[in-house]
């Protein structure tokens, strides 16, 4: 009997899975006896019925390899086992003499301190996914019988068109997956963020990559993302003062807007700005995607629970925690408790206005605590900072009430830039609102002056006017005050009435002259 043919090997499921076993059937590296043991092909069976057909196709490949090369595949033991995969098979191969073969590291490194023979067979190569982003390719989308398209651009900036005429087959699809899985299960290439029957998000490299199954999707799809640039805070152009106040100020920062933006990019960019401040910086993701340096720690909120998140970053206290994305309750949850506990936390939310983000937080906590929570709210738009907010709380009568009784604590959202006004957010009974503040423009008020004058038919005309909330300013030289009350109250209290504000008459003082 041929020496080699005599040597016996017993395979691991990762093998068959990824076809490594039988790429080292074919070339020989693996050759003899094939055991494969039956709770492997049971369990392959099993994930089948839910959708994912990648263990039979390795099995497959590998009872074919096998074929071709003159030898057969030996199905040993129960279907069904009590023990883990890994202690029945180490259990067989010391039984029988045999060498394992593994693409896991782990198990081959248990076997061989056992004293059992083991062949460790890692993947080589480029891995198959890769090979379809080409240069300024954002994404790649693949579905079973429909061509392969790719997203190319920039964020804001992007055609969606084909890569080939030919719709992708389910099995090329099942070969990419099994390239994938090898490589993030046995490398240190990537992770498995989430693995369920229907869904498997993992990331490779710099590739977020999300695969769904029946009955999840109507059919199998897999989804590959890859970040374009990589900018640091400098060349996003930001004005001084908002430097600044990331600086010096800024511990609850919102970053907004529509998914594709560059929300995340610009997170990115101020983590990597904190930590050349020497900050310590940690990151909570899902899945873990920021290119970052390997002292700032990548926690994942897939593979903890939410008071597990909550009390190692209260416990290790960085000085800013990048929270990427927040989504439900959890997530606001644990942003609100570590940024009140006194951490600096920067969140990235989708939305189509920044309003959208700020109002995300009412409901789940208490109005007033909002500008403790958030101080800064910047929006992205096309991979640019669009606008810049931030929140302060006063006591006044809110915008669209007039009976000074109604005064009330009120978060004014202001432009950053400009310092005006532009929202107000106040509980009301028991809703809140949030109420555009509209600074009326010049020529409004340029208008009104006009068809006051014509009120007053010229007989005063030296005045002003001006807006101020709800309120139109009538500044009048205070020796002309009793010629208005006697002749043109009437008239302008019916005017005040039509457009519907309250006409205060001010004594001038010099300083409202135009």
């Amino acid at each position: 009997m041929d020496k080699n043919t005599s040597k016996i090997y017993v395979l691991d499921p990762t093998s068959i899975l990824t076809g490594v076993a039988a790429r080292a059937v074919a070339s020989r590296e693996v050759y003899g006896r094939i055991i494969v043991h039956k709770a492997i092909v049971s369990e392959f069976e099993n994930r089948a019925r839910l959708g994912d057909e990648t263990g039979l196709n390795g099995l497959k490949s590998l009872n074919e390899a096998v074929s071709t090369n003159g030898l057969q595949l030996e199905f040993v033991g129960p279907s069904k086992v009590s023990e883990e995969t890994s202690t029945v098979l180490r259990d067989l191969a010391m039984s029988m003499g045999a060498t394992i073969v593994s693409c896991d590291p782990v198990l081959v490194k248990t076997a061989r301190a056992m004293g059992i023979e083991a062949v460790y067979l890692s993947p080589v190569g480029k891995a198959k996914l890769e090979e379809f982003f080409g240069p300024g390719v954002m994404s790649i989308h693949l579905k079973e019988d429909v061509p392969p398209r790719a997203k190319e651009g920039r964020p804001g900036r992007w055609i969606y068109r084909e890569l080939s005429e030919e719709p992708v087959s389910k099995s090329e699809l099942e070969s990419i997956i099994a390239d994938l899985m090898e490589r993030v299960q046995f490398t240190n290439q990537g992770f498995i963020e989430i693995d369920k029957a229907g869904s498997t998000i993992i990331q490779l490299k710099d590739l977020r990559i999300v695969i769904t199954r029946p009955p999840f999707s109507d059919g199998l799809e897999i989804t590959a993302v890859k970040p374009l640039i990589k900018r640091s805070l400098e060349e996003y152009n930001l004005d001084n003062r908002l430097v600044e106040r990331l600086r010096t100020q800024a511990e609850g920062i919102l970053i907004a807007g529509a998914p594709g933006m560059g929300k995340s990019t610009f997170a990115q960019a101020l983590a990597e700005f904190y930590r050349s401040m020497n900050r310590v910086v940690k990151t909570i993701e899902s899945p873990r995607d920021l290119q970052l340096p390997p002292d700032v720690t990548q926690y994942s909120k897939t593979a903890a629970e939410p008071s597990e998140l909550h009390d190692v970053l209260l416990l290790s206290r960085p000085d800013y925690t990048i929270y990427d994305e927040l989504r439900d309750t959890n997530d606001f949850n644990i942003f609100i408790d570590l940024r009140l506990a006194g951490i600096g936390m920067v969140g990235v939310i989708h939305a189509t206005t920044p309003m959208d983000a700020i109002q995300r937080f009412t409901g789940r906590t208490d109005l007033g605590l909002i500008p403790s929570i958030i101080d800064t709210v910047i929006f992205m738009r096309d991979g640019e900072v669009s606008k810049i907010y931030t929140l302060e709380t006063v006591v006044k009568i809110p915008k669209g009430m007039k009976n000074a009784d109604l005064a009330r604590p009120t978060i004014v959202v202001k432009n950053f830039l400009t310092g005006e006004p532009e929202y107000e957010l106040y509980v009301f009974g028991e809703q809140t609102f949030i109420v555009p503040v509209r600074k009326r423009k010049t020529e409004y008020e340029d208008r009104l002056k006009n068809e006051i004058n014509v009120i007053m038919r010229s007989q005063i005309s030296d005045f002003d006017v001006k807006i101020e909330g709800d309120r139109l300013m009538l500044y009048v030289n205070k020796e002309d005050i009793p010629i208005l009350v006697k002749r043109f109250s009437k008239k302008l209290n019916r005017f005040a009435k039509r457009i519907n504000m309250n006409v205060e008459i001010v004594p001038r003082r010099g300083q409202e002259r135009e």
